[in-house]
């Protein structure tokens, strides 16, 4: 890997990090928005919801524009505005105008991601671009382990506005970084257009990159919002415990993500996508029908549940850009997006259905969900085996 390569994917997981702890830090600082805006439970669950359905909608209007333009003129546009929403949730005078705040900051950060996904896989080679994709997404690991309490420890000393605040300055001084140092990236532009150029977008080879998507992340969403009641309600942990699990899962995130990337850049992400989805079906049955346990055991088989479940998003992210032609990749990632914010929303919705809480706080039903989630991973597989079978687009094969 080159030094160019390294500095532009620090550059991008420093952007993600900052988008992930945005996302994360709403949801431990409830308690006070609540009680500061006098708003309903209800009311804050559209805070917190808004942002991935902003996402997904922004995503799919992503289609109509997002390959037109210089990748790094996209970045930056979508940045900026990203910057804009997080400083007006933090001066934001009324719930109303939180929300509000919110749905900006998150129709700018969903497309972003698409956007930095495009520019990885046109400026990085094929060949390194699994280990570089998980350099990217290791960002998800230290937002869990340094991001999310380093922002509780800033709202904890100069109120719940210093955090949102803070991310703005963060994400402000990585725009100046990315207008300095970041090349263009236009080589899709140079890609001669197709009258009705749309239609490649919707070939069933390419649909299908869609709905291994949906089926990867809604299998882990339909237990993932439910993980920390059920630890507390069912496996015996305090509530004080669970920072120190969650932190042990993100420190694990953190350091099997260029693992993950380098094996699958040796050995092709369809095989290790595979593994992984047949790997993660164990720990889905392992937690969901754990009983009252130690908290040791409880913390090694979370950790065990988190990493593998995360893994699964970096091949098959390398699988999809590979098969996407240069001129496609924005809009086809921006529609992969809306597609992954699609089914995290859904999967919790459908889990809420199936799942009821006594008054000790236990959860009925979690087990089942575990059976569904392991059912949905064996889809994925199903989905994998036929877009194996399926050609890969002439101009991909070059990428």
């Amino acid at each position: 890997m080159t030094r160019q390569e390294r500095h532009l994917l620090w550059l991008l997981a420093a952007v993600q990090f900052a988008n992930l702890v945005d996302f994360m830090i709403l949801m431990p600082l409830g308690p006070e928005l609540i009680q500061r805006f006098g708003i309903s439970a209800a009311g804050f669950g559209a805070m917190v919801s808004v942002y991935t359905l902003a996402s997904a909608v922004m995503g799919l209007l992503g289609v109509l524009w997002l390959d037109r333009w210089d990748r790094k003129h996209a970045f930056l546009l979508l940045l900026a505005g990203f910057v804009a929403a997080t400083i007006s949730c933090g001066l934001a005078p009324s719930a109303s105008w939180l929300l509000l705040s919110r749905t900006v900051a998150g129709a700018s950060a969903g497309l972003m991601s698409a956007v930095v996904m495009a520019i990885l896989a046109d400026r990085v080679p094929a060949e390194r671009r699994g280990r570089a994709i998980g350099t990217v997404m290791s960002s998800y690991g230290l937002s869990a382990v340094g991001g999310v309490p380093l922002g509780l420890s800033i709202a904890s000393q100069w109120g719940w506005r210093a955090p949102f605040l803070a991310i703005s300055a963060l994400a402000g001084v990585l725009w100046l970084l990315a207008w300095r140092l970041l090349p263009a990236v236009d080589q899709h532009l140079a890609t001669p257009r197709q009258k009705g150029s749309a239609a490649p977008l919707w070939a069933p080879g390419l649909a299908l990159g869609w709905g291994l998507t949906f089926s990867v992340v809604f299998a882990g969403f339909l237990l993932i919002p439910y993980l920390s009641t059920f630890m507390v309600g069912n496996l015996g942990l305090r509530l004080s415990d669970l920072p120190w699990v969650y932190l042990c899962g993100g420190a694990a995130t953190l350091f099997s993500s260029r693992l993950i990337g380098h094996l699958a850049d040796r050995h092709g992400p369809p095989r290790v996508l595979g593994i992984l989805l047949v790997a993660t079906v164990g720990p889905f049955l392992l937690f969901t029908h754990l009983t009252a346990a130690p908290k040791a055991l409880v913390a090694a088989v979370f950790v065990l549940f988190m990493t593998l479940t995360s893994a699964r998003a970096i091949p098959t992210i390398a699988l999809i850009t590979a098969r996407v032609p240069p001129a496609l990749r924005g809009r086809y990632l921006a529609v992969n997006m809306a597609a992954s914010d699609g089914a995290s929303g859904l999967a919790a919705w459908t889990s809420g259905l199936f799942i009821s809480a006594t008054q000790d706080g236990a959860l009925h039903g979690f087990g089942r969900m575990g059976l569904l989630a392991a059912s949905v991973s064996l889809v994925a597989l199903c989905i994998l085996w036929v877009l194996g079978r399926s050609a890969v687009p002439e101009r991909a094969a070059h990428t």
